[in-house]
C-alpha cells in the first residue's frame, strides 16, 4: 500500500450485497476507505497490516453488523403543511380519488407549498430528511410537484439540494411538473403540459434536474401527455421514471420502459406485458408499501411475475404528507415484508443494490472496493432484524462518503 487510508473499520460482520444471492455475508469482516471509497472489503484476517498502521482512524466496531448505505429511491420530502385531515377522512369511508377530486389531495398541498418562502420550506423539510437519515439512509431521491409552476417548482429543487449540502447525504432531485393539473389550467391539460415542458429545459439549464417523473393516472395525466414529456426529457438527455399503475393498469409500465426508463413505480395494477416490457428495458419495479398501507389497497404488485422475469425489485417510502407519512426506509422494508411478502434479503437489496439502480447510481449499493464509502453500523445479531423490529433505533453509526453523519 502506498499512501495511507483514511480510515479502517474493524470488529464486526459484513453484509456486502455483493453478489447475485444471499447477504454476501463475511464474519468478522473489515472495511477500508480512502477519498471517499473503499480499499478494502473482507475479512480482517486478510488486511494486508494492522488497522492501526493501515489509518490514523480506525473504528472497532464492537459487534452487530454493517450494511452498505440505504437509498430512498422515491420520496416527495420538501413540502409545507400536512394533510392529517384527509387521513381522518379516508378512515371515515372518503376515497383517495374522491378527496382528491374535491380539492384536497395533492393540490391541498400545493396551495401549502405555494405560500411557504424558501426559508421556510427547508425549515420544514429537513427534519424529514433527518429522520431517514437516523434510519440508515445515506441516498435519497427528492422529487418536485407540489409547486406546479415554474418559480414554485424551482424553489422545490433548491430546497432538495439545499438538504443534500446541509446533511452530507446524496440528494437526486427529480422534476415532477406533471403531478397534477393546478387550478388555474383547469380543463387545459394538454397547455399545461406544454408549460411544464418548458419549466424543464429552463431548470435543467439552471442545474437543477437529474431525472423526470409524471403521474400516469386517471386522476392525473394520460399516456400521450405523459409521452409529451418523456420526448421532452429524452431531447435534453435526462433519464426518466414514471407513477405507473397504481389505481389502474393505464399502461404506464409499459411507456416508462419504452423510453429505457430507470424505474416504474407503485405498479399494483401492472399487466404482464408491462413487466416483460420492464424486463426487456432493465427498468426497476419501485415498490411503495407506505402508500399500500395507508390507503388500505389491495391489489398486490405482479410480483412473482416481476422474479420470473426478474425485474429488480426496489423499495421505497414515497415520504409524502397525503399517502404515505413515512419517515423509516426500513419500516417501509418491514411493510413490504409483510403485505408483498418479500424474503428480508429481498427488502435489503430494494434498499440498496436495486434502489440505487433506480436511480441510476453505479457508484453505491454495495460493500465493494472501489464503491462510495457509504455504510451503516447496526446493532443487529442477524441483518433480517432490519425487517423484523417495528421500529426502534437500530443504527449505531451512518457513514457516507467515508465520512460519519450520525
Amino acid at each position: 500500500m502506498t499512501e495511507a487510508w483514511d480510515g479502517v473499520l474493524v470488529g464486526a460482520h459484513l453484509a456486502t450485497l455483493d453478489g447475485g444471492a444471499g447477504y454476501g455475508a463475511i464474519e468478522d469482516g473489515a472495511l477500508g476507505w480512502r477519498d471517499g471509497r473503499f480499499t478494502f472489503v473482507g475479512p480482517r484476517a486478510a488486511l494486508p497490516d494492522a488497522p492501526e498502521r493501515l489509518a490514523d482512524a480506525v473504528i472497532d466496531a464492537g459487534g452487530g453488523w454493517v450494511t452498505p448505505g440505504l437509498v430512498d429511491c422515491h420520496t416527495h420530502l420538501v413540502f409545507a403543511g400536512h394533510r392529517a385531515a384527509e387521513f381522518e377522512q379516508r378512515l371515515l369511508g372518503a376515497s383517495y380519488e374522491q378527496i382528491a377530486r374535491s380539492g384536497g389531495g395533492i393540490l391541498s398541498t400545493v396551495r401549502a407549498t405555494r405560500a411557504a418562502d424558501e426559508d421556510t420550506l427547508f425549515a420544514q423539510s429537513l427534519p424529514r430528511a433527518r429522520a431517514l437519515l437516523g434510519d440508515g439512509v445515506t441516498t435519497l431521491e427528492i422529487k418536485s410537484g407540489y409547486g406546479l409552476d415554474l418559480d414554485d417548482e424551482r424553489r422545490m429543487l433548491r430546497v432538495a439540494r439545499r438538504i443534500g449540502q446541509s446533511l452530507g447525504v446524496g440528494v437526486r432531485t427529480t422534476f415532477l411538473g406533471a403531478h397534477a393539473l393546478p387550478p388555474e389550467y383547469a380543463n387545459r391539460a394538454d397547455e399545461y403540459v406544454s408549460r411544464v415542458c418548458e419549466w424543464l429545459a429552463e431548470l435543467h439549464g439552471e442545474g437543477l434536474v437529474d431525472a423526470v417523473d409524471a403521474f400516469a393516472e386517471r386522476i392525473g395525466f394520460g399516456i400521450a401527455q405523459t409521452r409529451r414529456v418523456f420526448e421532452a426529457a429524452r431531447a435534453l438527455g435526462l433519464p426518466v421514471k414514471l407513477h405507473a399503475d397504481q389505481l389502474s393498469d393505464g399502461g404506464g409500465a409499459a411507456l416508462v420502459a419504452e423510453f429505457g426508463g430507470l424505474s416504474a413505480d407503485h405498479v399494483e395494477h401492472t399487466s404482464d406485458a408491462g413487466v416483460r416490457a420492464m424486463a426487456r428495458a432493465g427498468t426497476v419495479a419501485v415498490l411503495l408499501p407506505g402508500a399500500f398501507h395507508v390507503l388500505r389497497e389491495t391489489q398486490l404488485p405482479p410480483l412473482d411475475a416481476f422474479r420470473a422475469h426478474r425485474v429488480p425489485m426496489a423499495v421505497a417510502t414515497d415520504c409524502n404528507p397525503g399517502t404515505s407519512p413515512l419517515l423509516s426506509l426500513r419500516q417501509a422494508m418491514q411493510l413490504a415484508c409483510t403485505h408483498f411478502r418479500l424474503t428480508p434479503e429481498e427488502a435489503l437489496r430494494g434498499t440498496t443494490v436495486h434502489a440505487a439502480r433506480a436511480l441510476g447510481l453505479d457508484d453505491r449499493g454495495a460493500l465493494r472496493t472501489g464503491l462510495r464509502a457509504d455504510f451503516v453500523h447496526w446493532n443487529i445479531d442477524h441483518p433480517a432484524e432490519l425487517c423484523y423490529w417495528l421500529g426502534g433505533p437500530l443504527a449505531r453509526a451512518v457513514h457516507a462518503g467515508g465520512h460519519r453523519l450520525c
